[in-house]
């Protein structure tokens, strides 16, 4: 074997060497203060509000009334009416259909009746004559019976014939296509020149003022949404998916449907919306916001802080050191929470001025709450939990039952730690050299 081969081996050995005994001689507060350093968490209180408690749902608009318009009378479309996409009133007309035919028809129905009515007047006059007491004694009885039935047969004629005059009318009145609502016109469905049957749809009418909305909720709400529609209406909004602003409002619930799907295990609802600036539109998925109630001196708890486990709602409560679970290193994903001192940036003089204040950190405990409802956009009303309790908004997904904490408020960073805390923590801390020394 050659000397650079030796040489090569020598250095490995010596390498190896070296680590093993840099793993085997760790401080021995290194595993400890990697373990229990404290969490930086963002906490708040509890409190308590008159608040009003609100359920929220997802949502499809519906239109009032959406018409398909027929023509009730069959031929050629001569023009159209409105402009697509634009407003229409209740009859106004929106199709022409060739008259032709139906006005020809009418006149026949008239020309019929002045027939009848000329057959009529002759009959009455005839049977007036054979009455009189100048020709009575000449004619016979069985002749002025048929006399007067005669006149009883086309007067029936002259009312069959004023049906015919009326229905022509109506025939000929539907070649004028109306709109049967307000509403607003979709796309044509046809254009002129068109023959059309009375299974031709021409245009789609939607009415849009105002509107409703269709939205489900959890079956476990439907006693507390009879009982509170019950005493007033209830009032909703719609709000913006992106920035939670009430887009829409003025919204009230007019139906709760009649049963639970027993495959959803969720019920119906229809609100409606006056839409008076056409906030809302047909088919569009909204975010509704519906107010069920006013709580008097509830507990209050930002949304951020509730969270959801398999065994239910619940918050990380900051109790003092010793009053709730024995404190457990917080993990990051299986992984240890860094040292305290890899923040401040020093060496061992650092971490024992991290273990000398977190001696008696607080610590978290994993607390049960019932949600009641929504307090508002960013807070729910909840049950569980005391006025004035702290629980944590920030940094969950680092803590555990147990998990050391250090408390901050809302946009506050940790403070580093004095130059005192680190001579007095270096002297605790003895001659344990810096870490990889």
């Amino acid at each position: 074997m050659s000397r650079g081969k030796w040489i090569a081996i020598a250095v490995v050995v010596v390498i190896v060497a070296v680590l093993a005994w840099r793993l085997t001689h760790r401080p021995s507060g290194y595993a400890s203060d990697e373990s229990n350093a404290p969490v930086p968490v963002t906490v708040v209180p509890v409190v308590r509000e008159n608040v009003p408690v609100y359920l929220t749902a997802n949502g499809t608009v519906q239109a009032l009334n959406t018409v398909t318009v027929l023509p009730q009378v069959g031929g050629k479309l001569l023009k159209l009416d409105f402009t697509e996409g634009q407003p229409v009133k209740k009859d106004d007309v929106i199709a022409e259909i060739d008259p032709n035919t139906f006005q020809a028809q009418y006149d026949q129905a008239v020309a019929k009746k002045a027939q009848d009515q000329a057959q009529l007047a002759t009959a009455h006059a005839n049977l007036k004559r054979s009455e009189s007491p100048q020709y009575k004694q000449y004619v016979a009885e069985i002749d002025r019976i048929t006399q007067a039935n005669t006149v009883r047969q086309q007067a029936a004629a002259v009312a069959a014939d004023e049906a015919a005059i009326r229905d022509a009318q109506v025939q000929l009145d539907y070649t004028r296509v109306r709109s049967p609502i307000d509403g607003l016109a979709g796309i044509r469905q046809v254009d002129p020149g068109n023959i059309l049957t009375t299974s031709t749809p021409i245009v789609v009418i939607t009415q849009l003022h105002p509107i409703n909305a269709l939205f489900p909720l959890a079956g476990k709400y439907l006693d507390q949404v009879r009982g509170a529609q019950a005493k007033a209406p209830l009032p909703l909004v719609v709000l913006d998916p992106a920035s939670d602003k009430v887009t829409a409002s003025d919204g009230v619930l007019k139906v709760v449907d009649n049963q639970i799907d027993p495959n959803s295990g969720t019920f119906k609802l229809k609100a409606e919306f006056p839409n008076q600036s056409n906030e809302l539109w047909p088919g569009q998925f909204v975010n509704l916001r519906m107010q069920v109630g006013t709580v008097d001196n509830g507990l209050v708890v930002p949304t951020a802080a509730v969270q959801r486990g398999p065994d239910g709602d619940y918050v990380y409560l900051v109790v003092p050191h010793g009053a709730g679970s024995a404190p457990a290193a917080p993990a990051t994903n299986g992984t240890a929470a860094p040292r305290r001192h890899h923040r401040w940036g020093g060496g061992n003089g650092d971490a024992g001025a991290a273990n000398a204040q977190d001696a008696n950190a607080p610590t978290v405990k994993m607390q049960p709450v019932r949600v009641l409802g929504e307090a508002d956009d960013t807070h729910e009303l909840v049950s569980g939990v005391q006025a004035g309790d702290l629980v944590v908004t920030e940094g969950q997904f680092r803590l555990k039952e147990g998990s050391a904490v250090q408390p901050m408020k809302p946009g506050e960073e940790p403070k580093a730690p004095t130059a005192e805390e680190i001579r007095k923590a270096g002297q605790q801390g003895g001659g344990r050299g810096r870490r990889g020394g």
